[in-house]
């Protein structure tokens, strides 16, 4: 087996392989790139020598940045991994469902159930084959300090996260999953590097001080040297598309990502992604986090865009959490001035700011959407993501504090709509469960920094220290985990039976699944809380008040074809007499 590694600025490199330490040798075709060969089967472990004499004990090893496994975290030694034995001899199909026919996921393994593996997530998979999905998003499952945690601080960018299953629980999570019917996305943090164990910088210039970022020093994107990490990224990237057979990546927050180059990251990875789905036959896609609101992030590169294939639509979210709850803190003052307008605008030109003045930023924000060239799947639109509930103080759901009936209206606007959907984990039976900010750091000093930086927070915005839960208490991501026995309630099962019934609507009629913003007509009344929207021949209305409303629908010959509370059609008047808190889909 061939062992290589990036180290350009060492002087000397060794490889430390199942206690036996040998020298590296500069590799003459690559600048800073050192190998050696030697025999070696699946699950040895070795690491790299950096400078240090070739006797040292193990605490001078350091793991491979390109490490596939850590069977003891990101401060122990690599293991080798055999893909060839992983894989099945006849791996299920990958489902060929296009991204503008699809219905996510977002499914965080360390909590979906209270076991927290890729083996108990996939057992689980027959209720997400029977709500409708098509696609599982996991969140982020490289390697990470501890057992518990969101994931988004992880330090190994091809590692898998051992207490989830590592390399081998995956491709069984993946192969379940496509043997159900599921494709499989999966969230990549490459915008930066969580605070502990991480090796990089030991290694070579992987981050740069010629940018900042809310985590520090930035990924290497541009400076000298970055030409190997773009590389090193990219790789990571398509290894998982590769290797473990995975749809789709969601890339986060994409506008953290550093670059000032010509030729940006996310033009070359989109384009290899583009690539490898062509030599596959896969249908393979990227979908980018980004706060811009850019419409440029998902336009073609070739008419000067970055080519991913879609982003999250956080002001649809914004808008819609807005109409809901009636908050208008932080982000959401300039969607709570006129709630059911912002929502309105956004189901027909995507951004609510598209170069319009942003309060919370103190700035104009955006760009205008090109409805003629921009598909609405360009967009993923949500009710609940991990951030918008974990970034509250408790972690509460929208089912902490609306009725079901409001939960209803809400999921009937997302899964209606002209935006590719995506569920959080749990809301399809409106989960009672928070799902709060947890961490398992095994340095005290970082954990105690982590507690006291959330407490600091939350204190400016009138929390008490002892109201917010602590990250590092094992009992937060406790609380945090599903309750599967809430399902079989009677309140939540006819939610639960709602999810299913819009989704399966969207799969059978095409209207609702129309790429066409232009075609998208909104109707709403601001005071009494209602709106409809058309999408060809499909009406939908939405009742957000208490209270019965009546609505000019300007159209009768419609049929009822799902509601929430019982309504009846549209009379010869063409007005439609909707419930409080009820939703209504009409069809010819």
């Amino acid at each position: 087996m061939q062992f290589e590694v990036w180290a350009p600025q060492a002087g000397q490199v060794g490889l430390r392989l199942n206690g036996v330490a040998q020298g590296m040798a500069r590799d003459p075709d690559r600048a800073g790139w050192w190998t050696v060969g030697a025999p070696a089967a699946d699950g040895d472990r070795y690491g790299f020598l950096l400078d240090t004499d070739p006797a040292a004990g193990d605490r001078a090893v350091r793991p491979d940045p390109r490490g596939r496994r850590l069977p003891d975290g990101p401060d122990g030694l690599s293991a080798v991994v055999d893909f060839e034995a992983l894989l099945p001899g006849s791996p299920a199909p990958a489902p060929r469902t296009p991204l503008q026919d699809a219905v996510l996921y977002e499914l965080h393994v360390g909590t979906f159930t209270p076991e927290g593996t890729f083996d108990a997530a996939a057992a689980r998979l027959g209720h997400l084959g029977d709500l409708g999905v098509t696609h599982v998003e996991l969140m982020p499952v490289c390697s990470f300090p501890g057992r518990h945690g969101w994931g988004y601080d992880g330090v190994a960018p091809w590692a898998v996260h051992e207490p989830y299953g590592g390399p081998a629980g995956l491709v069984r999570f993946v192969e379940a999953a496509h043997t159900a019917g599921l494709g499989v996305v999966l969230d990549v943090v490459l915008n930066h590097l969580g605070p502990s164990g991480n090796h990089l910088p030991a290694f070579g210039p992987y981050f740069t001080d010629t940018h900042q970022t809310p985590w520090g020093a930035a990924v290497n994107l541009d400076a000298p040297g970055s030409d190997e990490v773009r590389a090193y990224l990219l790789g990571s990237a398509l290894a998982w598309l590769r290797d473990y057979r995975i749809d789709g990546l969601r890339l986060d927050a994409v506008h953290a990502l550093a670059d000032g180059r010509a030729l940006t990251f996310l033009e070359e990875l989109s384009a290899a992604v583009d690539a490898l789905a062509a030599e596959s036959g896969r249908p393979l896609f990227l979908i980018a986090e980004s706060d811009q609101c850019d419409p440029r992030t998902t336009t073609a590169r070739a008419v000067g865009g970055l080519g991913l294939h879609a982003q999250w639509n956080d002001d649809f979210h914004h808008a819609l959490h807005c109409a809901l709850t009636g908050e208008s803190q932080g982000y959401y003052a300039d969607f709570a001035v006129a709630p059911l307008g912002a929502l309105a605008k956004t189901m027909t030109r995507a951004f609510f700011h598209d170069g319009t003045w942003s309060s919370f930023r103190g700035r104009a924000h955006g760009r205008p959407v090109d409805r003629r060239r921009t598909p609405a799947h360009r967009f993923l639109g949500y009710t609940q993501t991990h951030d918008q509930i974990g970034n509250r103080a408790l972690g509460d759901r929208l089912a902490a504090s609306l009725s079901p009936g409001a939960l209803a209206c809400a999921a009937t606007l997302a899964l209606t709509g002209p935006f590719v959907p995506m569920l959080f984990m749990g809301e399809e039976w409106g989960a009672r469960t928070p799902w709060q900010y947890f961490t398992d750091h095994p340095d005290p000093v970082l954990a105690e920094a982590v507690r006291s930086g959330r407490r600091r927070e939350f204190a400016a915005h009138g929390w008490k220290a002892e109201e917010i839960p602590d990250p590092q208490d094992p009992a937060t991501r406790e609380r945090s985990c599903l309750d599967w026995a809430e399902p079989d309630a009677a309140a939540h099962a006819r939610l639960l039976e709602w999810y299913r019934t819009l989704i399966a609507l969207r799969r059978t009629l095409p209207d609702l699944r129309d790429p066409d913003l232009a075609a998208v007509r909104v109707a709403h009344d601001e005071e009494r809380r209602w709106t409809t929207f058309r999408r060809g021949d499909v009406r939908v209305a939405v009742n957000l008040s208490p209270e019965p409303v009546t609505i000019a629908l300007g159209r009768n010959g419609v049929r009822v074809l799902a509601a929430w509370e019982p309504v009846d059609r549209p009379g010869p008047d063409g007005r439609l007499r909707l419930p409080g808190e009820s939703a209504v889909v009409l069809g010819p």
